[in-house]
């Protein structure tokens, strides 16, 4: 008789230390490899959107298919009920949420559907909105930080299913949350009241955000889901006076080192590969062989450094952080490229904005075909 799968029902963990309140982890289950598998109520979470919430002006068609998916939302939709939906975007709607729904369905769990996302042959195809793309990221994510009690650890990983909005005003590197920033930006954190406010050019009163520190962390597991907390990213530049001698180094502050470890755990998870990453200020290695941008612009900048190609130094400016990643075991890499680092990339858009794509890790690393 064969083992059954070991199922855990994550609501029961997810009470220990249960930030990010819309993840939908608490509604999800772990299979005996530790993937998250998906539940109906996992799916009526993503019916609850506002995106398909339904409006005075909703017809009688959608109605009923709204009412039919809250009950069952695995059931099969006809496409005659879905072609009934009269208003177009709503329509539209439920068609991507059924396309969402039936990969989920089909590949059994959350991280096999983001991988077939984004296959390493490059033949993949996303047809769903980036904004499902983010909260399947943030489930996953919050699987692999469910036993955390590091906040920075956790804060960092918000970086990988939410833009950040960059400043690097006063020798720091600080990282906050873009759509809370610019919402604070137009309206003090006022909401509807601040907008007012600005429209009727009344001073607005000043929101001070806290950089997250060892003071205020254990704060910032109340304030988790508000993502109000901004992350340093700087690095520090320290001098050693030991034995006579004056040693410059660079060293991380714990934005970047939680950043990196929360990078190890996303590997590990899905590739079963074990990795070691850590931050740097520079690259210094006339033997670089590999190289991963951590995002669209950090990609570019790598290419353009490791085929020599000039640099402009603004853009140049424009790097948080180079990273070296290294894997535990070299004979999991490409036998060509075995032992080697590989140098990791991160980097601000002229508009100040981050956008990590932690896909780039599992399409992009030196490893056999057979893996």
């Amino acid at each position: 008789m064969s083992p059954q799968p070991l199922v855990v029902d994550c609501a029961t963990m997810a009470s220990m230390q249960d930030f990010w309140l819309s993840s939908g982890f608490g509604l999800l289950q772990r299979n005996d490899r530790g993937w998250l598998q998906p539940t109906d109520d996992y799916l009526r979470l993503f019916l609850s959107r506002p995106e398909l919430a339904l409006v005075p002006e909703s017809c009688k068609a959608e109605r009923t298919l709204r009412s039919r998916l809250m009950d069952s939302p695995s059931r099969r939709v006809e496409a005659d009920e879905l072609q009934a939906v009269q208003d177009v975007d709503a329509r539209e709607s439920y068609t991507l949420f059924l396309r969402f729904r039936d990969g989920l369905l089909a590949t059994g769990t959350l991280e096999a559907y983001y991988l077939s996302l984004f296959p390493r042959d490059g033949s993949g195809r996303v047809n769903i909105p980036p904004l499902f793309i983010d909260l399947l990221v943030q489930a996953i994510t919050h699987n692999l930080l469910e036993d955390s009690t590091d906040a920075y650890e956790v804060r960092a990983s918000e970086m990988l299913f939410r833009s950040q909005r960059i400043s690097t005003e006063g020798g720091q590197v600080l990282s906050g949350d873009r759509e809370v920033m610019d919402l604070l930006q137009q309206t003090s954190g006022l909401g509807d009241f601040g907008r007012f406010l600005a429209e009727a050019k009344a001073p607005l009163p000043t929101v001070n955000l806290q950089v997250l520190n060892d003071d205020n962390a254990p704060n910032y597991w109340q304030q988790a889901s508000r993502q109000t907390f901004l992350l340093d990213l700087t690095h520090e530049v320290t001098q050693d006076l030991s034995h006579g001698l004056v040693f410059t180094m660079t060293r991380a502050r714990s934005g970047l080192k939680a950043l990196a470890g929360v990078l190890q755990k996303w590997v590990q998870h899905f590739l079963g590969v074990a990795v070691t990453i850590k931050p740097l200020q520079k690259v210094a290695d006339d033997a670089w062989r590999w190289h991963v941008g951590l995002d669209v612009e950090a990609t570019a900048l790598l290419n353009d450094l490791y085929q020599g190609d000039d640099v402009e130094p603004a853009r140049m400016q424009r790097l948080i952080s180079l990273f070296r990643l290294d894997f535990v075991d070299p004979q999991e890499m490409r036998p060509d490229v075995a032992g080697k680092p590989v140098y990791l990339g991160l980097m601000v858009s002229a508009d100040g904005v981050v956008r990590l794509k932690p896909q780039n890790l599992l399409v992009n690393l030196p490893l056999p075909k057979t893996l």
